[in-house]
């Protein structure tokens, strides 16, 4: 049985020839089609880059999916790029997908997107479908669990051994010494978190990480090394580990709600993992009479839209101009053109708001 998106792109093919479309040359939004095919975005996506491939079509953004003049020639991509990421429509995904597609546009290559939801298993069928693939000429991808031992090392070395540059972004695998990275400096957002919060008066500071993806123990990391270096107490039970599974339930339930109950009740200010986390910390201290910042602020990493639809918004540690997603695709652009490239690293800058 073909994949959902490769029939959802020859029902699209069918009815373009045909003429459904002729009168507006315009395809029904990816949310339309999603309903019309009961199939996810990420689906839709990958249906649309391969009618884009085959110059049936033509992404513009802010207006949708054009039908292409077939008596005018056709600018065929000229190579198909993997983006692999954990998520499409979520958090901080979204900008960094739209910054890759603009830079694969400017030079003319059609994304194929995939999302692993963080978990392994996804991650291998994806890549399984990569290498099944008769033309890849390379791919940008967040690596999986990266805090973790990684099962999938054997399927990314398949792809190196066959030529396929790998970019990833956000978090990698150490051990795939022939790919490229742009990273996140998560150490040095832990430590400049930590010495705002020092700053701003505050002795003692909780931390709230990730366990399962190597940016949460580079987080941590400089968090630490931040309080020991500036003579800050530093105990176990300040620091509370999440992972992926527990996500939807942090604070709600078992160990979450002793940490918030229990725990940070004996320290003045908290660095989280990210805003999304943050957001939930955030509605959980203020549900049990907590003022912020007043009793304890709350300071985080990505500047995103939880920190400004939070109330009170929350400082956060922001790229600026230094999407990741734009930097690892034109990393991936330098490659091809033959350009020397090494890892680069995207650096922070605060954004000081009410939670602090």
């Amino acid at each position: 049985m073909a994949p959902k998106y490769q029939m959802v792109a020859d029902s699209l093919r069918t009815d373009i020839l045909d003429g459904v479309y002729q009168k507006r040359m315009l395809l029904p939004t990816e949310q339309l089609l999603c309903q019309q095919f009961q199939v996810s975005r990420q689906t839709v996506r990958q249906a649309l880059a391969l009618l884009v491939s085959e110059g049936l079509i033509e992404r513009r953004q802010g207006s949708g999916s054009h039908i292409r003049d077939r008596s005018k020639p056709a600018p065929m991509p000229h190579r198909s790029i993997a983006v692999i990421t954990t998520y499409i429509s979520d958090y901080i995904f979204p900008s960094i997908l739209r910054e890759v597609e603009n830079v694969l546009s400017d030079h003319n290559s059609a994304p194929l997107l995939f999302a692993t939801q963080n978990q392994v298993s996804n991650e291998r069928k994806v890549l399984n479908t990569l290498l099944d693939l008769t033309s890849l000429d390379g791919v940008l991808v967040e690596g999986t669990k990266t805090g973790l031992p990684n099962p999938n090392l054997d399927l990314y070395r398949r792809l190196i051994d066959r030529g396929v540059p790998l970019v990833f972004m956000n978090g990698n695998y150490p051990e795939l010494t022939d790919s490229l990275s742009v990273l996140d400096d998560n150490a040095a957002g832990g430590r400049m978190l930590v010495d705002y919060l020092h700053q701003k008066g505050h002795q003692r500071i909780a931390g709230i990480f990730k366990n399962d993806d190597i940016q949460g123990h580079q987080r941590y990391a400089g968090y630490a090394g931040a309080l020991r270096t500036l003579g800050l107490p530093f105990e176990d039970q300040q620091v509370f580990w999440y992972s992926t599974e527990a996500k939807e339930s942090l604070f709600l339930d078992g160990t979450g709600v002793k940490y918030l109950e229990q725990v940070l009740p004996g320290y003045t200010a908290v660095v989280c993992y990210n805003d999304e986390i943050a957001s939930r910390l955030v509605a959980q201290l203020v549900k049990r009479g907590v003022s912020i910042p007043e009793d304890m602020a709350v300071v985080s990493f990505d500047n995103s839209q939880y920190s400004e639809m939070t109330t009170p918004r929350i400082t956060s540690l922001s790229h600026g101009t230094h999407n990741v997603g734009r930097m690892a695709a034109e990393l991936l652009m330098h490659l091809f053109e033959g350009v020397p490239c090494q890892s680069q690293v995207a650096p922070w800058t605060l954004v000081q708001k009410e939670s602090s």
